[in-house]
């Protein structure tokens, strides 16, 4: 089975959160199962991109509205992520430094799509799938049914995968003129709430839909950013397929950016000394437990919680406790994040920005990991923290109530609670510190129990598969 995955990010050519470390294992993992799978995403100006070899593999020319451009579709040499990995090229538009944030992102979405259909048109032979990411490529199940243009294509299945619902890429109907020449008896298809939709046209359109959990896809039918009606509507071809991780990069045992490496038979020993290493980097007592937080400082992610939710847990625990944080988003959040290393130093600390090695060398020393999302349709993080025997201390939502059990229920290896406030913050801590320092053995069972957890990408591969069967064979 051939399958073309479109998307704006891969890990790890560019990545700004969980779409990318998806896009970047599941067709690795789909080849492994003896399929032929592809990325297509912009050429983002990355390192990956000037580190690597390319191939010009086609040359184009689109038009947005009025406007013409030329493309080009390169391909990486060598096959180092496991799969073909092709680029597009639009000068001026997609080869910037950054994946999103610019006034023209709507052009740049919609132009990027465009190139990727003409260059499929002018194959030889067609895909068996073409598989969507998020709203970036949410026109795309539209365009290969009603452009006419694209008549060629329309017998394509087409999966749409929604990884997270909040964010939609409203596009006001004047925009419409940049899509190429279709059924306007259509436009129904392309509408929501009086405007261009590009995530529920992708609902309406495409063949199939999922979420990345089983939880979040029936959160969407009540609390979806205005679309609760239309994933009511189309329950009956929506489904949640639960997302896996890179054992490949996720794996204590053979992680070449930790300090040590251990496995669930020794973890009781090794972690403590990644712990160590950790602490002397950041100034904090090896002997406390330590509770990280990794991730986006945006309101989805409740960042802004973090700053009282940290010092009353500092105040009222007489600094029994370490936190570490690392993230970028929000400036007001940053900042007072920053200012928490005056009040608190030796027991807190904070590093604005992301880096992908500390962020292993951080799941490998700490103790607990803290993630009290209000949104979170399906959260990777949380089993990252588990591969590393560090404790998920996750708010019950979305992809975080399938993945972690409380300590409280049998067997269970995490910390849940309810509520994004600062009050179930401060509880889970102070549960948190009662275990550590109240009930070694038990954090010593949760954390081997953890480990053997198996959260790798077969499992799902497999259901993805199985949707795929389900469409055409």
């Amino acid at each position: 089975m051939e399958i073309v995955h479109l998307s704006f990010e891969c890990y790890p050519v560019a990545k700004a959160g969980g779409l990318g470390d998806v896009v970047g294992a599941l067709p690795k993992y789909q080849v492994k199962a003896g399929h032929y799978a592809k990325v297509i995403m912009p050429m983002h100006r990355t390192k990956f991109l000037y580190a690597n070899d390319w191939d010009v593999d086609f040359k184009g020319r689109a038009n947005l509205d009025n406007w013409w451009f030329d493309y080009t579709i390169i391909k990486e040499r060598h096959n180092k992520l496991g799969f073909d990995l092709y680029l597009v090229e639009i000068s001026g538009l997609l080869d910037r430094d950054n994946i999103y944030g610019y006034d023209d992102d709507t052009q740049r979405y919609v132009a990027f799509q465009i190139a990727v259909i003409n260059w499929l048109d002018q194959w030889q032979h067609k895909p068996d799938i073409i598989h969507c990411h998020d709203y970036h490529t949410g026109l795309v199940p539209f365009m290969i049914k009603y452009c006419y243009q694209y008549n060629r294509l329309a017998s394509i299945p087409t999966v749409f995968t929604i990884h997270n619902a909040q964010y939609q890429g409203w596009m006001g109907w004047d925009q419409g003129r940049f899509i190429p020449a279709w059924d306007t008896w259509k436009g129904g298809l392309l509408e929501w709430g009086g405007v261009i939709n590009p995530l529920a046209s992708a609902v309406k359109n495409a063949w199939r839909v999922n979420t990345v959990s089983w939880s979040y896809m029936e959160e969407l039918r009540w609390n979806s950013n205005g679309l609760e009606a239309l994933f009511e509507y189309e329950r009956g071809k929506c489904s949640g397929v639960l997302n896996g991780i890179d054992a490949d990069v996720w794996n204590p045992d053979t992680d070449k950016l930790i300090e040590y490496n251990y496995n669930a038979g020794t973890v009781d020993k090794i972690k403590q000394k990644n712990k160590e290493a950790l602490c002397r980097e950041f100034n904090l007592n090896p002997q406390k437990p330590l509770i990280i937080f990794i991730g986006r400082l945006v309101g989805e992610k409740a960042a802004d919680l973090l700053p009282d939710a940290f010092a009353s847990s500092l105040y009222g625990m007489q600094g029994y406790v370490n936190f570490l944080v690392l993230g970028s988003g929000e400036p007001q959040v940053e900042w007072q994040l920053k200012q928490l290393t005056e009040t608190f130093p030796g027991s807190y600390a904070v590093v604005i920005g992301y880096n992908e090695a500390l962020s292993h060398r951080m799941y490998a020393g700490a103790d607990f990991l803290l993630m009290p999302s209000r949104v979170e349709p399906c959260g990777l993080n949380q089993m990252y923290s588990m591969q590393y025997g560090t404790v998920p201390m996750v708010r019950s939502t979305g992809g975080l109530i399938d993945t972690v059990t409380d300590m409280g229920d049998w067997q269970g290896w995490g910390i849940r609670f309810s509520q994004a406030s600062v009050g179930d913050i401060v509880h889970a801590v102070s549960r948190a510190v009662g275990l550590y320092y109240d009930d070694k053995k038990n954090l010593a069972r949760m954390r081997r129990h953890m480990m053997k957890i198996d959260n790798s990408w077969e499992k799902s591969v497999q259901q993805y598969l199985n949707i795929y069967q389900s469409l055409k064979f």
